[in-house]
Formats: structure tokens, C-alpha cells, sequence
């Protein structure tokens, strides 16, 4: 231990530790009291999500006996990931509570100040210790109580101040250099979607032609066509929408031949583009050369293009920016994401060029997006970097 310092356990350094309210979808409203939710947490900071925030009512506030939480207090998740992340609720113009699964700390601010507090709790020490408390061999969690007993470092307080302003001062450094990168990833994606928007522009010679008459279109089976007796330990595999969403081909399920058979109208070949329909809607993946013989599930749409479309140069429209403003431009008030009907995507009208012009464009566009590709890994390394310069400054002060 450092010279004047004590650790503390969490609840002697402070006012109170409470527990947030138990919730139910029925008691959501639409507006009110903001209900601030685990992933609202981030380590170190606050995540604003107000796209997808949950609100109660006064009169549910007063009838589930909610308890109010304030800017300043110190808001703890006891839920991955990682369990125990913490962060200082700022200002965001309402009032709020928080869910079940976080703990409310206020502080004794003669004892520590609530931005040292909340530095501990990034340092690899103080997870350490939140690991070996925690109970669930699947999805782990942390008891309030066993929270409250965490040991936390109390310097005096003129040292917390000292050390406060040294990490402030060294963090904004660094959080300022992953800002300037993803700002330059950011621009690029932004340039990239502009040419491939002026690339797939129709031009002088391009013929137009409606989307269902260049691709041949199969939705999934209906779910009931795929129960759970089904599935196999090995056989024909199932692709599902992961496989679209991360241009991915390993598989969790599989049925035998006899099943395949039945079900031959949904089998996937190479050169076929398989879409994803649920959920994460509109993501796109080539099924490619040597793919095991399998089925799509019912979340998945299956579109085999003709000999005139080549299957990359579809790929990559209906990738981007301007085939979603073709929809947009076609269905009035619909976008992408709530399109149900294959009749609907196969009205769509879109002018293609040539084969060997589609082709030519597929290669601008691979050269381009390998450069995209190489900025995202620069800034997913330099994230990294970042994030581990953090935890040695934070070892450096906390052990």
C-alpha cells in the first residue's frame, strides 16, 4: 500500500447503495422519467442511447415507489460486460431512475471524490476484484452486497485531486487521438459511400429493369417448416442470418439428406446472395465458391442473380446509400428495414450496365474498399492501444 493511503470498503466511503427498480414493459411509457439501463453504462462513461430509451410515468413512479436518481451519483452495472463497469450520470435534461440490475452509489465527498472513485473503477485492480466476487458460470453477475464490499484505495483527499487532474489531463489525450482517427474513418466510409453512390448512377447505355427480373427471389421456409426435432449434431447445415450479417460461414444447425430434400426450393448455391430479414435487416453476403450444400432458415431471402448481373456488382448496390434512396424514391415513407413483401423488392426498378462494365466497376469499388478496410483495422489497432495505455497509466497510480 502507498504511502498514506487506506482502502476502504465501498459502503463505509459511502452515503448509500441502492439498488434500481424492477421494471416491467407494461409500466414503459413513452416519455416521463427516463429509465437509465445497464447498457446506458459505459467504463468510465455514460452511453446516451435516446433512440432507444425507456421511459415510466409519474404516476408509475409513484406507485412502484421508484427511487429517483441524480446527476453526480456514481451508477454501477452488476451485469456484463464487464460486470461492475461504472460511470457519473450527467445532466440529460430529465428525471431518471435506473433498472434492477444497477447500483446507485452517493458518496461521502469528505472521505473521496466521486472522479477518483470512478477511475479505480476502470483499473484492471479493481476488476480483479470484482471477478472473484461475482457468482453465474454462464452470464456472471455481482450481488449489491457483495459490491458494498469491495475494497476501494483512499488517499487524502489533496492527493485524490492531484491525481484526478494528472489522469483527466492524460486521458483526454488519448481519448482526443481515437477521436481524430475515427473522425478520418468516419470521412473515409463518408467518401467511399459518395463514390459507389456516383458509380452506380445510371449511365448513358444502362438498361433499366425491374429487381425481380434479374434475380430470382426465395424467402425462407416458414418457420414451421424447421422445428427443433429437426436439427441434426452434422449433415446439410442451415444458414441463418449471421451467416449474411458477418459475411460468415460456419453453422450451428444442420438437417439430413431426407429433410434436404424436402426442402430443395431453399437450397443455397455458390454465386447466390442470401439478405437478412429479421432483426438486423438489409446485411448481405455471397454464398461463395466450395459452400456446403444447405438450406436458408425462414430469416433469410435468397436472390440468384441471371447470367446479365454479375453478383458483386448486386452485392454492392444494394449495399449502399443509393439503392436505399431508389427504395425510398419508389415506396413513399418506407425504408429498407420494414420491407416484409418480396413482391415489393421485386417492383423495384434499377439500371444495370453490361456485365464486362459491371465488372470494371466491382474492381474501383474492391480497390476502394480496401482502403476503408485497412482504416478500420488502423483505428480497431489504435483503439486498442489506446485502451491499453489507459490501464498502464491506471496501474501505475492504483498498484
Amino acid at each position: 500500500m502507498k504511502k498514506g493511503w487506506e482502502y476502504k470498503k465501498l459502503n463505509s466511503i459511502c452515503l448509500s447503495i441502492e439498488d434500481g427498480d424492477w421494471i416491467e414493459s407494461k409500466d414503459q411509457s413513452q416519455s416521463g422519467i427516463r429509465l437509465i439501463q445497464t447498457g446506458n453504462i459505459g467504463n468510465g462513461s455514460f452511453k446516451d442511447k435516446p433512440n432507444s430509451a425507456k421511459y415510466i410515468s409519474e404516476e408509475t413512479f409513484k406507485k412502484l415507489h421508484c427511487t429517483e436518481v441524480f446527476e453526480g451519483d456514481i451508477l454501477v452495472s452488476r451485469l456484463p460486460d464487464p460486470v461492475g463497469r461504472a460511470c457519473i450520470l450527467p445532466d440529460i435534461g430529465c428525471r431518471c431512475i435506473t433498472a434492477v440490475d444497477c447500483s446507485i452509489l452517493k458518496i461521502k465527498e469528505d472521505l473521496v471524490y466521486y472522479e477518483w472513485i470512478t477511475y479505480y473503477m476502470q483499473s484492471q485492480a479493481y476488476f480483479t476484484k470484482i471477478k472473484n466476487q461475482c457468482t453465474g458460470s454462464t452470464r456472471q453477475r455481482i450481488t449489491r452486497k457483495k459490491l458494498a464490499e469491495i475494497q476501494i484505495p483512499v488517499p487524502p483527499l489533496s492527493e485524490q485531486q492531484r491525481i484526478v487532474d494528472y489522469l483527466d489531463a492524460a486521458f483526454a489525450k488519448i481519448d482526443a487521438m481515437k477521436a481524430n482517427a475515427e473522425k478520418a474513418l468516419n470521412e473515409a466510409k463518408a467518401l467511399f459511400q459518395a463514390s459507389l453512390k456516383e458509380m452506380l448512377e445510371p449511365k448513358e447505355g444502362w438498361e433499366e429493369k425491374k429487381f425481380g427480373k434479374i434475380c430470382n427471389f426465395v424467402r425462407g421456409p416458414f418457420g414451421g417448416s424447421l422445428k427443433k426435432e429437426c436439427f441434426k449434431d452434422s449433415g446439410y447445415p442451415v444458414y441463418e442470418q449471421q451467416n449474411a450479417i458477418y459475411n460468415k460461414f460456419t453453422f450451428r444447425y444442420f438437417i439430413d439428406e431426407e429433410k434436404f430434400k424436402s426442402l430443395i426450393r431453399f437450397k443455397v448455391n455458390s454465386g447466390d446472395l442470401i439478405m437478412s430479414c429479421s432483426g438486423t435487416i438489409g446485411k448481405v453476403a455471397i454464398i461463395p465458391e466450395g459452400a456446403k450444400d444447405g438450406i436458408i432458415n425462414q430469416a433469410l431471402l435468397k436472390l440468384t442473380p441471371n447470367k446479365d448481373v454479375d453478383a458483386h456488382f448486386l452485392k454492392y448496390l444494394m449495399e449502399s446509400n443509393y439503392f436505399k434512396e431508389i427504395i425510398n424514391a419508389n415506396i413513399e415513407g418506407v425504408a429498407i428495414k420494414n420491407i416484409a413483401s418480396v413482391a415489393v423488392l421485386k417492383e423495384i426498378k434499377l439500371y444495370i450496365p453490361k456485365v464486362n462494365e459491371q465488372q470494371n466497376i466491382v474492381l474501383e469499388i474492391d480497390s476502394l474498399k480496401s482502403k476503408v478496410d485497412r482504416l478500420q483495422e488502423n483505428y480497431a489497432k489504435m483503439s486498442q492501444e489506446c485502451d491499453a495505455l489507459k490501464q498502464a497509466i491506471l496501474r501505475q497510480i492504483f498498484e
